[in-house]
């Protein structure tokens, strides 16, 4: 028999020293081929998908689901052997205390497994839309959930007494371990107030001309690029034209306090809602990204943030933040800075309503746009300035090409 072969924790990153244990895609017992993913790992920062180093059976699994585990320990074994016939088959079932999956062969993430759990549905009630099958959490949350069971009692001559106004079960609580990267947006987010002047302006835009410039171009941009040309990638231009003449809102302050850095190329962070919460993936030098790189560039941080195959280096610095709280219906809200950014764009949702024009009350499709910026670096004049520019820009998108 050959020597069991170690899983270990892969070097996810210099800075970090262990991981959570994630879903386990392979019981014990189980063949796997070599290379395959066989374990999800979760650092402070994103979320790796650990493969089996060779192809064989998992002998053992030695950390179960929410541990934690060292760089480098090792955290399964597996035993060395060729395909079997019915390796195809699921594994079976194991006893309740087993890391293995309980009454699917279905590969679940770990968000889609609480969504499921709160739902009370079960993974095979589920079509999984991720790689190879996987149930996502935006999978399980558009299912409804399980219809409780009501037993219909029988005819009676006296009439009902009335229900008492009380809890119809035990009142419960239940606790779920904040995952890594929940703990690092928390701590960041307290960071962000304790540590930096915030403050928030705000101005609103109508929307009629980029409304009106994708409708004139839809067709011809999804032909030519394979996706379609969305509102994010006209903001990222504003705010890079808004930098280039107020560069103080893209400044940040040096680690030691005592001077302020500047940057001649604007790295702009992209708020994304993904599967183990929001996620900041950075577009790099923006400033030489065309409208259809901007799109295909977010499409994608979209596609992998919701499977979790974001990496470290993609989430890592930035020198200004877009957050668009209007996909989910926000009217208006303040942005928290991304620290050690000075500034961040919020977006809001697209709203008709009443605006005088021209002497005329006339309805127009408008956005709030509001700008947190830290008032160490950034004066009021300028943050205004700023986020008028952006305005200018969004409502006249022409200026971005004659540069007025």
């Amino acid at each position: 028999m050959a020597a069991p072969v170690d899983v270990q924790v892969p070097n996810v990153g210099e800075s970090v020293t262990q991981v959570y244990i994630g879903k386990w895609f392979a019981p014990e017992g189980q063949w796997v081929e070599a290379e395959t993913p066989i374990v999800m790992v979760e650092s402070d920062k994103a979320t790796f998908e650990v493969p089996a180093p060779a192809a064989g059976f998992v002998r053992k699994i030695l950390k179960k689901e929410g541990d934690t585990a060292a760089k480098f320990e090792t955290i399964a074994q597996i035993e060395p052997a060729a395909k079997p016939a019915d390796a195809g088959k699921p594994a079976a079932p194991k006893d309740a205390g087993s890391n293995g999956p309980a009454s699917s062969d279905k590969i679940v993430m770990p968000a889609a497994e609480r969504a499921l759990h709160e739902k009370g549905l079960k993974a095979d009630d589920v079509k999984g839309t991720g790689p190879g099958g996987r149930v996502l959490k935006e999978d399980v949350q558009v299912q409804k959930a399980a219809e409780p069971k009501v037993s219909v009692p029988a005819p009676s001559s006296r009439p009902a007494a009335p229900a008492p106004l009380t809890s119809m079960g035990p009142r419960e609580e239940r606790r779920v371990p904040m995952s890594p990267i929940r703990q690092t947006i928390a701590r960041r987010l307290v960071e962000a107030q304790h540590n930096a002047a915030l403050l928030t302006t705000f101005n609103e835009i109508d929307m009629s001309a980029l409304m009106g410039l994708r409708k004139s171009y839809q067709d011809f941009f999804t032909k030519k690029y394979g996706i379609k040309i969305g509102y994010m990638s006209f903001f990222v231009k504003a705010v890079v034209d808004a930098l280039n003449q107020f560069p103080q809102v893209g400044a940040q302050v040096s680690e030691d306090g005592r001077e302020l850095v500047f940057r001649n190329y604007v790295d702009v962070g992209v708020a994304i809602g993904g599967g183990r919460g929001l996620v900041v993936p950075v577009l790099r030098n923006a400033e030489r990204m065309s409208f259809a790189e901007i799109e295909l560039a977010i499409a994608d941080f979209a596609k992998r943030a919701q499977e979790n195959r974001l990496g470290r280096e993609e989430l890592e610095g930035g020198t200004f933040t877009i957050s668009n709280g209007g996909v989910y219906g926000s009217l208006l809200s303040t942005p928290i800075v991304n620290p050690p950014q000075s500034g961040v764009l919020g977006m809001h949702n697209i709203v008709e309503r009443p605006i005088a024009l021209n002497g005329q009350v006339v309805i127009r499709p408008m956005m709030y746009v509001a700008l947190t910026y830290d008032h160490r670096v950034i004066d009021g004049r300028e943050a205004v300035s700023f986020l008028k520019r952006v305005k200018d820009v969004a409502e006249d998108p022409t200026r971005i090409i004659l540069e007025v």
